[in-house]
């Protein structure tokens, strides 16, 4: 699980049915924080036939970020699926397996329970294919949602014409073959995903359907004809959606199945509309779900007004102040602001919130922020500083925290200023040995309870990986890395020897014994030896370690120089 936000997290669910992670994110509710112990429903968002595999339509194209901010539910964005229609296949193509019913209703659910507090009160909305996918999905298992909504969506898809749509769409949106979905349109797989078909089983499901005409519309560039957008395609799917939805809603109303249905005088198969259809569809949606459809009044006083007025850029507040390990804190749409008497009034936001609610937030190894996000002098990255640790963050590292005796010595050597640069992961303990490990752009620092910390960077760094790191008999790092000496060479001291490299011997070891006391008889690097320029190897009756200069033999515990 990484956390994107302090209200936004990505998961990759292993899916037994596919053989293989699939990413979902959550918005968290509004009171994701403000009520630990509180649990909300669940609001699945189905993206379109393009859908990307790093992040879902919904969240690159609308405001859907900030207008479910102050709403009570967890918001579920499957990432992926292009072409998918959010089923289960008969057959991989592309390399894929599609499961995603199964995904989707069996094996992510446990884990939003489990892991993010969601409930099994759950709806679902989508955009053309995913508007097709809420409808079937809802009708084929039955209870499973308490609201489905399709804009756009494609409602009848066995229907004269509608196979041979589906798949010259899913050829053009990643090249995939409908008979490898549902096989040829004689299968019952079709019948089975059809909305229309199905329709009986939405009896006690509350539905929203919407679809543009296809005309030009408030939201498209209109071309040289009166009424006809400059989105000729989207004009095309639209019209089909507006067609299938018509028959889809006459069916559910001979059936006497209720349904909101809004045919809009315009618009075209394109994001503008289908976030004004999101909006428009919230009432419907929290009725639904069993929470309020506008968020509570709530004020900004006392030592965090002024800095919520200092910095607008947060938008208004979701929550009241609430209670947290130390102090106080409350909530805004991009942000949120703690308050103590020993650390002030400080604003986190974006993804080193994220890396701070990964960490525990206040009652985590942290505590509270001191600092507010400031810009690093360099002007590449933004930090907070918290009572016991950091957090930095650049576009190209994400944010990480570094704390203690890594920290320590990481601020010693200049910060990201530094030779090892900005942190690119988080602090993990070493796999085999007791002590601890962090990644940095140009290197690594090491702790050990009998070393402290120090580092290991450059050439030298990846020597020490070709050999193991502190599981090879180096063990770990006992000084940061020294220099420069002869030649512009560097070293670093390790428990039991030493890597030493210059630009024109390279990096090698040399062990801790006979054969570096007798090198360092000679003056180490800058005797008569120079550099080593091998590793210590066998030779019949001992082993020898070779320099640039010459070479030190070691037999029978005596050690010549040549």
């Amino acid at each position: 699980m990484q956390w994107i936000t302090d209200r936004r997290v990505a998961l990759w669910v292993d899916s037994p049915a596919m053989g293989a992670p699939f990413q979902v994110q959550v918005m968290l509710a509004r009171d994701w924080n403000a009520k630990p112990d509180a649990r909300f429903p669940a609001l699945y968002m189905l993206d379109g036939l393009r859908a990307r595999d790093d992040e879902s339509g919904w969240t690159i194209e609308t405001d859907a970020a900030n207008f479910y901010a102050d709403k009570n539910v967890n918001v579920i964005l499957p990432v992926g699926g292009q072409s998918s229609f959010y089923s289960d296949w008969l057959e991989p193509d592309n390399g894929k397996l599609y499961q995603l019913e199964t995904f989707l209703t069996k094996e992510l659910p446990p884990v939003l329970q489990n892991s993010l507090r969601t409930t099994d009160t759950r709806g679902v909305i989508g955009l053309s294919m995913g508007g097709t996918s809420a409808m079937f999905l809802a009708a084929r298992n039955p209870g499973f949602f308490k609201f489905a909504g399709s804009f756009s969506g494609y409602l009848s898809t066995t229907s004269l014409g509608m196979p041979q749509a589906l798949q010259y769409a899913m050829q053009d949106a990643g090249g995939y073959n409908v008979s490898k979905m549902w096989g040829p349109p004689s299968n019952p797989l079709w019948a089975a995903h059809d909305p229309y078909i199905q329709a009986e089983n939405l009896k006690g499901t509350s539905l929203y359907i919407s679809s543009g005409s296809g005309m030009a519309g408030p939201y498209d560039q209109v071309s040289g004809i009166p009424g006809v957008s400059t989105n000729y395609a989207g004009m095309g799917l639209e019209i089909l959606s507006r067609l299938t939805s018509q028959s889809f809603a006459t069916k559910l109303n001979k059936l006497g199945i209720p349904a909101q249905v809004n045919y809009r005088p315009s618009g075209t198969h394109s994001w503008p509309y289908w976030q004004f259809e999101m909006h428009q569809a919230w009432p419907q949606v929290a009725n639904a779900l069993g929470v309020e459809t506008a968020a509570p009044a709530c004020g900004v006083g006392g030592a965090i007004a002024p800095v919520a007025n200092a910095n607008p850029w947060l938008g208004g507040c979701v929550t009241g102040e609430y209670p947290v390990a130390g102090g106080v804190a409350q909530d805004f749409r991009n942000g949120r602001i703690f308050n103590s008497g020993a650390t002030g009034t400080q604003v986190l936001t974006g993804m080193i919130g994220g890396e701070y609610q990964a960490m525990g937030g206040p009652a985590g190894p942290l505590g509270l922020p001191v600092t507010s996000e400031l810009g690093t002098p360099d002007g590449r990255g933004r930090f907070n500083h918290f009572q016991a640790g950091s957090i930095y963050w650049t576009p190209q590292s994400g944010a990480h925290a570094v704390r203690g005796a890594i920290r320590d010595e990481w601020a010693r050597q200049g910060w990201e200023t530094g030779p090892l640069g900005y942190p690119v992961g988080d602090e993990i303990n070493t796999p085999t040995k007791d002590g601890a490990v962090q990644g940095f752009e140009i290197g690594a620092m090491y702790w050990s309870p009998t070393t402290g910390a120090n580092s290991v960077q450059g050439l030298i760094m990846q020597k020490y990986g070709q050999m193991g790191y502190e599981n090879s008999w180096l063990g770990f790092p006992k000084a940061s890395e020294q220099g420069p000496i002869r030649d512009g060479g560097r070293f670093s001291v390790f428990q039991n020897g030493n890597i030493y490299w210059s630009p024109l011997s390279g990096a090698w070891s040399i062990k801790n014994g006979p054969i570096f006391d007798a090198w360092g008889s000679q003056g180490y690097e800058g005797g008569r030896l120079g550099y080593p320029v091998g590793d210590e190897r066998p030779i019949p009756g001992g082993t020898q370690q070779d320099f640039q200069f010459g070479n030190i033999t070691l037999i029978g515990g005596n050690a010549q120089i040549h």
